[in-house]
């Protein structure tokens, strides 16, 4: 097997060590911005999934500067280790929904920190004008900028399910301009939608893997209080993954994952006071150490019934 810093994937903590020699954490920021699928733009409500907070309950206070929000983040992390470089990631809500000029500011602040080496704005592929891509291209020049966009599911049927609010060929128009522009992409899938089995799961890996993105974000499905997903497993629960399945679908995933994909997360986080279920990946340490022990205990196995096995990771 092989291994990037002990990891049987390629991790971003690989990922970031090689490129900037050091290991590199993540400051999540608030831009003030909403979503065109909660303003009437495109929809009202948002994502079924999405929070309140427009998944961005961990990120810094909008009322805050974004170099206040730099160094509120920096202090917080102080305390745990010693940090010299950081990704200013823009997170909550829709991060190019806004005028350029705006964007440019706050993107420009960010990327001004010394201490900042990465930019990373999690955005809808339907916010990005040409002249957003355009002032991206410009910032990527200064320093290395990714655009993560939030798919989720390549099938129509879910997306239109949970109201993502576009189809399919936007994400690939955005890709495709993105990447045209110079800029890296990383994508947001989410496991154990309603309705999407095992096989539809793998179905969406397989897509992205014949798409030029750069990076991958496997999300665990949390159903959080004030959402429209929670009132629908109120009234009609289904399933959701136990740890012990999705420990063991992961590696799966892996498996089928282009091997020069960096893949940024295996599960998720979910804040504790909205969490209906699955309240077990609250111990996100735990889940973590049973996925990368689910992986030596595949390799053991495939070792000993066969011929060594190769794998995008082996």
């Amino acid at each position: 097997m092989r291994l990037w810093n002990d990891k049987p994937y390629h991790s971003l903590d690989y990922e970031l060590k090689k490129r900037f020699g050091e290991k590199v954490y993540r400051l999540a920021l608030n831009g003030g911005m909403t979503c065109p699928n909660r303003d009437g733009t495109v929809g009202h409500g948002g994502c079924i999934f999405c929070s309140g907070g427009g998944s961005g309950e961990f990120a810094s206070d909008p009322a805050l500067s974004i170099r206040e929000q730099i160094e509120s983040g920096k202090e917080r992390l102080s305390h745990k280790r010693p940090v010299n470089a950081y990704i200013a990631y823009f997170q909550a809500f829709t991060n190019t929904y806004a005028p350029v000029d705006y964007l440019r500011t706050i993107f420009t602040e960010a990327i001004a920190h010394p201490q900042v080496v990465l930019l990373s704005i999690a955005t809808r592929p339907d916010c990005l004008q040409p002249e957003i891509v355009e002032l991206l291209a410009q910032l990527n020049q200064i320093k290395p900028v990714w655009v993560e966009l939030g798919l989720q599911t390549m099938h129509e049927d879910t997306a239109r399910d949970i109201r993502r609010g576009y189809p399919l060929s936007v994400f690939e128009d955005a890709v495709n301009r993105l990447r045209a522009a110079g800029l890296e992409v990383i994508v947001h899938t989410i496991l154990g939608l309603p309705g999407e089995d095992q096989e539809r799961m793998f179905e969406t890996l397989h897509y992205l893997n014949d798409q030029d993105i750069q990076g991958i974000k496997l999300q665990l499905l949390h159903i959080l209080k004030g959402t429209d997903l929670a009132v629908r497993y109120a009234e009609d629960p289904f399933h959701v993954f136990t740890m012990e399945e999705y420990v063991k679908l992961i590696p799966a995933c892996v498996e089928i994952l282009r091997p020069d994909l960096v893949i940024h997360r295996l599960t998720g986080d979910g804040p504790k006071d909205l969490l209906i279920e699955p309240r077990w990946s609250l111990a996100k340490r735990t889940v973590l150490n049973s996925i990368h022990r689910e992986f030596r205990l595949l390799d053991t196995w495939q070792g000993k019934k066969y011929r060594k096995k190769e794998t995008p990771y082996g």
